[in-house]
């Protein structure tokens, strides 16, 4: 499953700031115009439903190896301990993809909020030099010798 498909907990927060699908922000995303508060966006949300993809393995391979039919000679505290470690380390991604998402979308202003943009174009000073007077005799002709 790839990013745009693939489900994430800010799914429904994207769609609330952004006003559009998650699917439709993937589509404006990749135009030349694209707003580049939604390009970080949506690399923080990709980040994230990839994060959450491992939480949700490592909890399924735990959940699995401790089905009350499964037979307990097949338990291993070795294998436990490591899904313990996999999943500390997936809830730590996921935890600081979802604290940087929500820090760049609070910066943003509200959607329906006019955005004034102020550009100020530098202005260049300049002096000219100080005019230098011609000499005595410029522009007029010289004399022709015999």
């Amino acid at each position: 499953m790839t990013s745009p498909t693939r489900p994430s907990s800010a799914d429904g927060r994207l769609t609330d700031v952004f006003g559009a699908p998650v699917a439709d922000l993937y589509e404006t995303a990749t135009g030349p115009d694209a707003p580049v508060a939604l390009t970080r966006a949506l690399q923080l949300r990709s980040f994230l439903a990839l994060a959450e993809e491992q939480v949700a393995r490592v909890r399924d391979r735990v959940r699995q190896a401790m089905n009350p039919e499964r037979d307990m000679n097949d338990l291993s505290a070795d294998d436990l301990r490591e899904d313990a470690y996999w999943l500390e380390a997936a809830l730590d991604a996921r935890n600081g993809y979802r604290s940087a998402l929500d820090h760049l979308l609070r910066s943003m202003p509200p959607v329906d909020q006019p955005r004034s943009v102020r550009l100020s174009q530098p202005t260049v000073t300049t002096r000219l030099p100080e005019a230098v007077p011609a000499p005595q005799r410029a522009g007029t002709a010289r004399a022709r010798r015999p």
